[in-house]
């Protein structure tokens, strides 16, 4: 079975295997809009959203799209979570194709957007179901919109993730989180020079140390609410014991060994909208046998012991209202729901 080479392997404009890390502008970013401003209107099931469970830029609109209740509105694909050259592919569903966009390879549906787009092909992706034709990779502004563009759709009590009074501070923590921690793991992963990967390292674990000042007395990073900046630290950190510390070499402790940190991470994942969308074995089959250049030999370790996502957390003894006056979701659609490969209760260590 042929797996990506590491130049072509994208997850969320993520270059691989360049002399120095570098992550790519989303050169597709049309943005889907209540007016339609780029020729894209809002409309419930015109779109579906292509992201892999093995992303943490694409788990974001994952979570995103559960919270807001928007599951019936924009369909959702799963990819495997092994890549070949011809980009990410749909060898989950019936017959190796999409069964909604009839494709085999998410590369097609950019190819129908633009024909020879050098570029690789990344998840998340939105693409317009009728023509097949990509609409947008923007990472950063796919789970904004979905909160302010498409609230029309939104399910009755869903949270608001993207407050405007809130707005200035989240988009001061968002920056530096995505920074050193969201893009510092893949800085420090794929150094090929001592220097960067300090840099990297030592960045990543200062900004883990102020977070974990931060959200030693306040349940949530911005408020008393989930927003969007929660979305976006709890991706990186439910991969990080995983992937993150034996794989990219973010070793200075694990998260399990830091108190606050690991509590807030295990309130999330007990959170409706949040583990629920978590899958553990596409995350360890994807970094540990795509990156070839970090992990040549593709084996998987057993281990960490995720059992521990399930046990207590005690975050709510600091207050806080996850959804505000809102509700939380409902239960996972079956179709959506993460097998049992995936989740910790079958991932104990010796079973």
């Amino acid at each position: 079975m042929p797996h990506a080479t590491e130049g072509n392997a994208m997850c969320g404009n993520t270059e691989y295997g360049r002399a120095t890390f570098k992550r790519s502008r989303s050169h597709f970013a049309d943005r889907i809009t209540a007016d339609g401003r780029d020729g894209w209107p809002v409309e419930a099931g015109r779109y579906r959203l292509v992201a892999s469970r093995a992303c943490p830029w694409a788990s974001r609109a994952v979570i995103v799209r559960r919270l807001l209740g928007l599951e019936d509105a924009l369909s959702l694909a799963i990819p495997d979570p092994l890549q070949d050259d011809r980009s990410w592919r749909f060898t989950l569903d019936p017959d190796g194709r999409d069964p909604v966009l009839g494709i085999r390879f998410l590369s097609e549906a950019y190819d129908a957007r633009e024909k020879g787009y050098p570029g690789g092909v990344s998840v998340p992706a939105v693409v317009d179901v009728p023509s097949g034709k990509l609409v947008t990779n923007d990472f950063q502004q796919i789970t904004l919109d979905l909160s302010t563009q498409w609230t029309a759709l939104h399910r009755p009590g869903a949270p608001d993730l993207y407050p405007e009074r809130l707005r200035e501070e989240i988009d001061v923590v968002m920056a530096g989180v995505y920074r050193d921690v969201n893009n510092g793991v893949y800085r420090a992963g794929f150094a090929t020079r001592q220097s960067e990967y300090d840099a990297a390292f030592r960045d990543l674990f200062r900004r883990l140390d102020l977070l974990s000042e931060r959200l030693s007395d306040q349940r949530y990073l911005v408020g008393d609410t989930l927003t969007e900046a929660d979305v976006r630290l709890f991706t990186t950190l439910v991969r990080f014991d995983a992937a993150y510390h034996g794989h990219f070499k973010c070793n200075r402790f694990k998260l399990a060994e830091a108190p606050a940190l690991w509590a807030y991470a295990r309130d999330l994942y007990q959170t409706p909208g949040f583990g629920d969308t978590v899958d553990f074995h596409h995350i360890k089959q994807h970094y540990y046998r795509v990156h070839t250049g970090i992990n040549p030999t593709g084996i998987v370790p057993l281990g960490p012991d995720l059992s521990g996502w399930l046990t207590p957390h005690h975050r709510e003894e600091l207050g806080g209202r996850p959804f505000g006056d809102g509700t939380p979701p409902g239960p996972v659609a079956p179709a959506e729901e993460v097998p049992p490969s995936g989740r910790p209760e079958h991932l104990r260590l010796g079973s």
